[in-house]
């Protein structure tokens, strides 16, 4: 009978060890986030523009890319910095984020968005936004690991 119950003890301790192991190894990470995004536009806008991802320990690139429909006047150049969350692997990053904004930039303004992509990645980025511009629009923005 003591062998019996300390091997069930040793399986319950064994399975509970290997449950902890498997949840941490699937649980979700974050990384950093820099992104360089030029835009322009009369109704109709456009932006591009390039950054890096910072995850575990080593350095992505990624492509900026976009549209925005609806008062959209100028042009402008946004400097973005920030964190993303729940991510499991780089790839994670890359999709295409909403978005609906206003703002104005004349020579340098402040900016902060908080975007989610289809996969469930939550980019919280503030920067700077140097330029002409002035906003009232939907927007998409499309990133792409290089």
């Amino acid at each position: 009978m003591k062998i019996s119950s300390a091997i069930r003890v040793a399986l319950v301790a064994l399975t509970a060890f290997a449950g902890a192991t498997l949840s941490s190894a699937s649980r979700a990470d974050e990384g950093s986030v820099s992104l360089v995004i030029y835009k322009a536009g009369w109704i109709i806008g456009g932006s591009g523009g390039s950054g890096t991802l910072t995850f575990r320990g080593r350095v992505y690139p990624l492509s900026t890319g976009g549209l925005d429909y609806g008062l959209v006047f100028g042009g402008s150049k946004t400097v973005l910095r920030g964190r993303v969350s729940n991510i499991y692997r780089p790839s994670d990053v890359a999709g295409v984020y909403g978005a609906a904004g206003a703002g104005l930039a004349v020579g340098r303004g402040a900016r902060a968005i908080v975007l989610t992509n289809q996969k469930g990645a939550v980019l919280e980025l503030s920067g700077r936004q140097v330029g002409l511009m002035a906003n009232a629009d939907l927007s998409g923005l499309a990133i792409t690991l290089k």
